[in-house]
């Protein structure tokens, strides 16, 4: 693990951190498709970048940092946490990129604010929505609907719409776990947390796996795949959590949460440089529009003092 310490002091560190955050998670989609597109089942790949990503967390935090292992009731909230955000946010979204762009699938996972809004409004009646609000949504859904009519006429593999419903299922399961983080606090270090959840979920989508997809025997995965699941590993995992938790720690929450606005935009740029993906003037400004949107409704949340937790990595 690298040692924050080392890192540049002041906000000039935390600036490059958040960079580093931005551009690597934005990347992680692209890695993401190029490990489906090769020879390794979407469940298999993401069981075993979960795997490799959680041991590596969970042996620094217990042998490192000497921590305990987690109680019977954090590892009941830690399996629902695993099975929201790594099995189906994470896992139906990687299947996702069989089927749709990856700048489309990273698009699609950022909105995942207006889904929290609508829900805690409808099933717990504490959202306050405003005009701002609504603004939001409205300008979220537009931008969608361009991006979308831009890809939908266009030569697609078998399935385009069945992917744009794996990637809307894995946003609504992240919006689902957002809620349940935000209603149930765990007394557990964070990271030490993630870490479970990725291990936890490893066996899961493993299991998975084993029951819904032909499994490829790891001495058949191909080069290719194996540097895209060691890319997601190290650069995905490790060093973009060691840089996000810097920058937070550096910079004022609301910069340092502009990752989450750049991810999109960075996965639909080298999705279309290394994987010749569709991008247009129209794309990139549907992008925009929706981004802009998503804003908005952070932005008129936090003035009601209540803050949506930002959006994942891939």
């Amino acid at each position: 693990m690298i040692n924050l310490n080392n890192l540049p002091k002041g906000k000039t560190g935390g600036y490059l951190a958040l960079a580093t955050t931005s551009v690597l998670w934005g990347t992680t989609w692209v890695a993401s498709k190029i490990a489906v597109s090769g020879n390794l089942p979407p469940f298999q790949m993401a069981s075993m970048r979960q795997f490799f990503g959680g041991t590596c967390f969970v042996v620094f935090f217990m042998l490192y940092k000497k921590l305990p292992l987690p109680t019977l009731k954090q590892f009941g909230w830690l399996l629902v946490l695993g099975l929201l955000m790594f099995v189906f946010a994470n896992g139906l979204s990687t299947w996702s990129l069989l089927y749709i762009p990856t700048g489309f699938s990273a698009l699609i996972g950022a909105l995942y604010p207006f889904s929290v809004v609508i829900a805690e409004r409808l099933f717990f009646k504490n959202r306050n929505l405003n005009m701002l609000t609504f603004g939001g949504l409205l300008l979220g859904i537009t931008g969608i609907g361009i991006v979308f009519y831009e890809h939908v006429f266009e030569a697609h593999p078998e399935g385009f719409l069945f992917g744009v419903l794996l990637s809307v299922s894995a946003m609504l399961s992240w919006s689902a776990g957002t809620i349940f983080i935000a209603r149930n606090k765990l007394n557990i270090n964070p990271y030490y947390g993630i870490g479970w959840q990725m291990l936890i979920s490893s066996l899961i989508l493993f299991a998975i796996s084993q029951t819904t997809q032909p499994v490829i025997p790891l001495q058949e995965v191909s080069l290719k795949v194996w540097l895209a699941i060691g890319y997601l590993v190290v650069f995905g995992s490790i060093i973009s959590f060691i840089a996000f938790i810097y920058s937070m720690k550096k910079l004022p929450a609301a910069i340092s949460s502009l990752y989450a606005y750049i991810n999109p935009l960075v996965a639909m740029v080298t999705g279309g440089i290394v994987l010749g993906e569709k991008l247009t003037l129209n794309i990139l400004w549907g992008a925009l529009v929706t981004l802009a949107g998503v804003f908005l409704v952070n932005y008129s949340i936090k003035r009601n003092s209540r803050e949506i937790i930002a959006e994942p990595e891939l």
